[in-house]
């Protein structure tokens, strides 16, 4: 009986740390990015994050311009809401509009704009879609999350 317990207790605490090792060996996702227009959501993880560590130009450059990018159709008369992790907000962020800041940096984890900015030339906007982008952090980029905007017709 005892023999018996004793392996039941080694094959558990077996299992156990095979589990542990497993867990250790994923990478922790990076913080989500979210866009809603009306009953549409899209929320996008990006390659454009090194936990607190700066993104080099070149790679911002990369993941401004990436093909595999979530899309969300905007209707102008609509209000378009952002929401991020609060790991984004606490180091604050910044809406880009084609690479370019549209708001002035917040530590909210939401933010409200009217849907007709994304597709007005005073913004730098052109056609009927456009590039969206969260930029985390001030002064030092250590963070981006784009989107792709369609204008709804």
């Amino acid at each position: 009986m005892t023999a018996l317990r004793s392996r039941r207790t080694v094959a558990a605490l077996g299992a156990v740390s095979a589990g542990v090792l497993l867990l250790s060996a994923c990478e922790k996702p990076t913080p989500l990015a979210t866009v809603t227009v009306g009953t549409n959501t899209v929320s996008t993880q990006t390659d454009c994050y090194h936990d607190g560590k700066a993104v080099s130009a070149a790679e911002a450059t990369k993941c401004l311009t990436a093909k595999d990018v979530q899309s969300i159709t905007i209707d102008p008369d609509e209000t378009v809401r952002f929401g991020v992790d609060p790991s984004i907000a606490d180091k604050g962020w910044t809406i880009l509009l084609n690479g370019q800041p549209l708001t002035d940096s917040s530590t909210k984890t939401y933010r409200t704009i009217p849907g007709s900015v994304f597709f007005n030339a005073q913004y730098g906007a052109s056609g009927s879609s456009t590039r969206v982008s969260v930029k985390q952090g001030e002064n030092t980029m250590t963070g981006l999350w784009t989107f792709k905007f369609k204008k709804a017709s």
